[in-house]
């Protein structure tokens, strides 16, 4: 009878490191590790897999899944416009739907018993990872090897001695970090007091808004139907075109976002995020939305867009409501086509103009100058009708309260 197998979702960190050991011990399986790549950028997966077949690893899989990531996952959430809270635009949350997805093909490959994460046991990930794989293949069965050992840090490296586990040497970051092509989170340390002021060192791409650039600087971003194609007249891919807009937004200090959000678990957290693309591309987004969208329509996706960014950030990615809000999602963006100029300046992105071949803005109808178009004199009629309703209602009422009051005298 063969051994039993796990593929684990390893970064080369100490948690999945040590898991790697730890779960070959406790489940008497053979462990199989997959490194993704969703635009880190420090990334390097050849010593990545190396390491994890040094540790013990039976098989190693690497994935560079970035140009996935951007047109599969970050597409479709920037066409809806998602931002959980009205402040985070869903870097993490929004990777992990994906990485599950790539874990359960390798389970399926290797005809895995398990897949494993190193999510501790009172964060979101755990969720969007376990609920993930379940949509996907129930079959499989999820081990968290992190929140079921619950050791302190000082622990954990104990274990990694014992068992001649490499332990990373050097000064330890304060900050626990995520990074991908959509944006960078910190947590922890200091941060863990919403009252103190997050440090510089919580930052790592943005410069600092006040030593920014002293003039402002203009993108000119181009949409087709919803997708972001260009920078200032130059074509590019989705993947290139974040990191250009990335790199011009840093370097202006834009998309610093500090952030205390309601957990799915039920806690506070306070965050840290770096989104200058995201924040930049969102907003170009909305604002040709703004132009391009009848009234009905506009409104209507603004009432959704909340839902959307929840489904992500609760780890529902892979079900039928987000499947369906990406359909008609998908069908609001056919007229969302133009460019719009975005003023970056100490930390700042404004939009300061929006065109669009299928524009509804009317010059003739909205001006107030001599090519005035619009019909005075129909608004008169528009207000009865259209307050007729209100009207009704007031007339019965101020009645009901005039027989009120004689039948009380």
């Amino acid at each position: 009878m063969s051994k039993q197998k796990c593929v684990l979702a390893y970064s080369g960190g100490l948690d999945t490191t040590v898991a790697i050991h730890w779960i070959k011990e406790n489940y008497d399986c053979d462990v199989v590790t997959l490194a993704v790549d969703v635009g880190a950028n420090d990334k390097d997966l050849d010593y990545i897999q190396k390491k994890a077949l040094a540790i013990g690893a039976t098989a190693s899989y690497v994935h560079d899944a970035k140009r996935e990531y951007a047109y599969e996952y970050i597409l479709p959430t920037l066409m809806a416009n998602a931002i959980y809270e009205s402040k985070y635009y869903l870097s993490a949350a929004l990777s992990r739907p994906l990485i599950s997805k790539l874990l359960v093909d390798v389970a399926q490959k290797e005809g895995a018993d398990f897949v494993a994460h190193g999510c501790t046991g009172k964060g979101n990930d755990q969720v969007r990872f376990e609920v993930s794989v379940a949509a996907l293949d129930p079959n499989i069965k999820v081990i968290a090897p992190v929140r079921d050992w619950a050791w302190s840090r000082e622990e954990e490296i104990d274990y990694a001695i014992k068992h001649n586990i490499p332990v990373p040497v050097g000064k330890e970051n304060p900050f626990s970090l995520d990074v991908n092509l959509w944006g960078r989170s910190c947590e922890a340390g200091v941060l863990e007091d919403p009252w103190t002021e997050a440090p510089e060192a919580a930052f790592e791409w943005t410069v600092s808004p006040q030593n920014a650039p002293e003039q402002p600087e203009y993108l000119e971003i181009g949409f087709e139907q919803g997708v972001p194609v260009s920078v200032n007249g130059e074509c590019l891919d989705l993947v290139a075109l974040i990191e250009k807009v990335h790199a011009i937004a840093a370097a202006h200090g834009v998309g610093r976002i500090d952030h205390v959000e309601n957990r799915l678990v039920g806690i506070k957290s306070r965050e840290v995020y770096e989104m200058p693309a995201a924040h930049v591309l969102t907003l170009a987004h909305k604002e040709l939305e703004t132009i391009t969208l009848p009234r009905e329509l506009h409104h209507f996706k603004l009432s959704l867009e909340q839902k959307y960014a929840e489904q992500i950030y609760f780890g529902l990615w892979f079900t039928p409501l987000r499947k369906s809000l990406d359909a008609f999602i998908k069908e609001s963006q056919k007229t969302v086509t133009g460019s719009v100029r975005i003023k970056l300046y100490k930390g700042t992105a404004v939009c300061v103009g929006r065109k669009s071949r299928l524009t509804l803005y009317s010059y003739d109808l909205a001006t107030y100058d001599k090519a005035d178009k619009f019909d005075h004199k129909a608004s008169k009629g528009f207000i009865d009708i259209f307050g007729l309703p209100t009207k009704v209602f007031a007339a019965v009422q101020k009645n009901a309260e005039e027989k009120e009051t004689v039948a009380a005298d």
